[in-house]
């Protein structure tokens, strides 16, 4: 009877099991496909010799050598890490205080429309969200005149604060309490805790909030593209820019170029975001 009641009890969970229903796998491997069919069709062609981007004659890394020596793409590219690496700073740092005050404070009230107030800019269509910085930008430049590459950085740095945000307070959200506490007990004073405990265990949070600050930013193409001035283009506009005039070999190579780098920094958080618990295990 129990093997009649395992078998009808496994028929009736897969039958609610998304995976199981008929069709299932065949959709998912052509999901699969369409989404990075083109990806790895982007990829071959970056090694085309030929300069037409659908016609292949032989494999070569030219157009890899010639992007590398476009003044165009070389400008461009500095300005993505300037304001990237600033962003990444400057936004891992408010996450890391944001995600501090949320875990490793008592309760009180309006936490929970504080968390909600963070994370809000990953709801808000990115458009909307470019068009509104782009009209606050405006009445500040007016009213004090001042211009230059510190409005797009600003404006990067507050959009990827809740991406820094999420691993760092998953971090300590997943970190054991007692371990800060015994060395409170230790007449440890809290800045003490917090360099010599917390933020060390905290730390792989913090690198994986980084990375994903820096990819959303370095990626950036509508805030970019509203907020940033006159001689600033970023690496994703010009290649924009680019794209408008007609598809090169080149575009292609600096496309692969920044996708390798965007999978090295995504395996990193995964491997920096692995959860790993602090907390000690029960001897048995």
């Amino acid at each position: 009877m129990s093997d009649l009641s395992n078998t009808a009890h496994n028929k009736v969970r897969q039958a609610k099991d998304l995976k199981y229903q008929p069709g299932f796998s065949y959709i998912t491997w052509l999901a699969l496909f369409i989404l990075y069919a083109p990806i790895l069709i982007l990829v071959l062609y970056s090694f085309n010799a030929n300069r037409s981007v659908v016609v292949w004659t032989s494999f070569s890394t030219d157009w890899y050598v010639k992007a590398w020596h476009n003044e165009g793409i070389q400008s461009a590219a500095l300005i993505s890490l300037e304001v990237a690496v600033i962003a990444m700073v400057l936004s891992t740092t408010f996450a890391t205080m944001a995600a501090l005050v949320t875990t490793r404070t008592p309760p009180y009230k309006g936490m929970n429309i504080s968390i909600a107030i963070i994370n809000q800019p990953l709801m808000i269509p990115e458009i909307v969200t470019a068009v509104a910085t782009l009209i606050f930008f405006a009445v500040i430049k007016k009213a004090t005149g001042a211009n230059g590459i510190g409005f797009l950085i600003t404006a990067h740095t507050v959009f990827c604060i809740p991406f820094a945000y999420m691993p760092i307070r998953a971090r300590l959200e997943d970190m054991d309490l007692s371990l800060e506490q015994a060395a409170a007990d230790l007449y440890a004073s809290p800045l003490m805790v917090f360099k010599r405990v917390t933020l060390p265990l905290m730390m792989p949070g913090v690198l994986s909030g980084a990375m994903l600050a820096f990819i959303v930013s370095v990626d950036d193409v509508v805030i970019s593209l509203f907020v940033g001035g006159p001689g600033e283009t970023t690496l994703p506009l010009y290649i924009l820019g680019q794209i408008r005039r007609g598809v090169t070999p080149e575009v292609n190579a600096v496309s692969t170029v920044f996708l390798g780098i965007s999978v090295i920094l995504v395996t990193l958080i995964f491997l920096f975001g692995r959860p790993k618990s602090t907390r000690p295990e029960k001897s048995q």
